[in-house]
This record gives C-alpha cells, structure tokens and sequence, in this order.
C-alpha cells in the first residue's frame, strides 16, 4: 500500500487494513486545505477528484462512498452487480450510514469531520464493516444496526473488535437537551457521559458512549484513537469549528486470507 499520505490508524489488525486521512496532502486550497475528499463541500469539483485519486493509489480497489444522511441504515456493499464490483459505481452513491462486507480487497469508505468513524470486524476478519455515527445516527443504533448485519455473515460464538477513529472530543462537543435525552433518557447508563454545563447544555463524550454502545452490543475489544477533530486544526477538519470545511475519509478492507503453509506478518 502506497503510504504517501499521512494517515492515523490504530493497532495491527490481522485480516484487515484500516486508516483515518488527516487534512494534510492534498491540493485542495482555502477552508477546504488541503486533502478534502468530500463531493458536496463547495470546494473545486476538479480538486476532491484529485484528493480522491491520490487515496484511491492506496487502497487495493475503488472505494465504496456512501451518500451519508445521519440516519442508521446499512448499505450491504457484496449486494453490488459484479460488473461494478471494485470500480466506481455508476449513478448516485447508495443512501446510508454504514457499509458491510465479507469480499476480500472491497474496500469500504465513509466521511466524516467530527462525527465519529467507527471500523467493526470479526476478530477472524470475515465480514467487516465501517459506521459514520453522528450523534443522531448513534442514538438510533447505527452501530448495532452494523453489527447485525455482520452477525448475519459470521459463524455463531463469533468475537468481534472495534476501532474509533478521530472525531470530536468531550471538551469541545456541547449539546442541548435533546441530545441528552436522546442518550440518558433511553438508557439512564448513559447519563455518565454527560457533563452538565447549566442552562440546558451538557459536554457530550460522543466517543464513548459509542464505546459503551459498542460493549453493551457483545464488541469486547474496542480502541479509541484519542483524536480531536475539534482541537487539532492542523491535522483535521472539524465542522463544528467552521461550517465550510473538508471532509475527512476513514478506508477498511478485508486482506486476502493467507495462502497454506504461510503466516500473516500483523499480530492477531
């Protein structure tokens, strides 16, 4: 894999690549500096499609883009035609918030710029599947929306792992009440990732509360980058630091299974 750009990425992860884009290595200018991969953020059309070929040289196939709406639903990316499989698929990006598959070298891609990114695999790396969890998107269960459809493609007893990528941290997340009773009010053991402000506003650790999501769900071995969006101006796109902004990309994809007589070289 060509590692021109600068990405962030979590521990090995036998069976399956993974990374988070930063802002940095593009040739996108202004608010949209410099690797903005997002179609839809008023930047030059000419400039993403160049962003997203210096990604697309890192990864073994096209990238399968979502038309993110903040909702729950599940894209199944091995539900494609086979003519369009591992190249850029004709009309509209499919409407949804999360993506699965269990095709080796399919890779699937979401954007986000503060909203979290979430990888999701077997821990035997046969099905595996990427979330855009916004805050809307969490409370209504995009994640275990995710890990059902890949329960559906996994043995029974199968373990799962989880990594959260670079999103907003508590400190800069406030939220009114709805967010809050969004989260505490359907599970009174979220109330702990609020930190009460006054005047109706809380600090939201969205991350984890995904994590806790995650764990309540049967995912026993999840990472947490420990990134902000928010904070790092240099390194992210952060929407809620400027609404005119890039979008940042998080890839994954299932490595072929190794050949017999051989090893794969990453730790399990």
């Amino acid at each position: 894999m060509d590692s021109a750009l600068p990405t962030v990425t979590g521990l090995p992860w036998k069976g399956v690549k993974y990374f988070s884009t930063t802002r940095q290595g593009g040739v996108s200018a202004g608010p949209w500096s410099s690797l903005n991969l997002g179609l839809h953020t008023d930047d030059d059309g000419a400039h993403v499609a160049a962003n997203r070929q210096r990604l697309g040289a890192m990864a073994p196939s096209e990238p399968l883009w979502l038309k993110q709406v903040h909702g729950a639903d599940v894209f199944d990316a091995d539900g494609m035609p086979e003519t369009v499989q591992g190249r850029a698929m004709p009309g509209p990006p499919p409407a949804a918030d999360a993506a699965v598959t269990a095709t080796a070298g399919r890779v699937l891609a979401i954007m986000t710029a503060d909203c979290l990114p979430v990888v999701l695999a077997s821990a035997d790396a046969c099905v595996l599947g990427v979330a855009h969890a916004g805050w809307r998107g969490l409370a209504n269960g995009v994640l275990e929306n995710t890990l059902g459809a890949m329960r559906r493609r996994a043995p029974e007893g199968a373990r799962w792992r989880a990594w959260i990528g670079p999103a907003i941290s508590q400190r800069h997340f406030e939220v009114g009440r709805d967010v809050y009773e969004a989260f505490a009010g359907a599970d009174p053991g979220a109330a702990v990732f609020f930190a009460e402000k006054g005047d109706g506003k809380w600090l939201a650790d969205l991350p984890g509360i995904a994590r806790y999501r995650l764990h309540n769900a049967g995912v026993a071995n999840i990472e947490l980058s420990g990134q902000c969006t928010f904070g790092q101006a240099d390194m992210y796109y952060s929407f809620r630091r400027a609404s005119t902004t890039g979008r940042l990309a998080t890839l994954a994809w299932l490595e072929p299974a190794d050949p017999p007589g051989q090893v794969g070289s990453d730790l399990p």
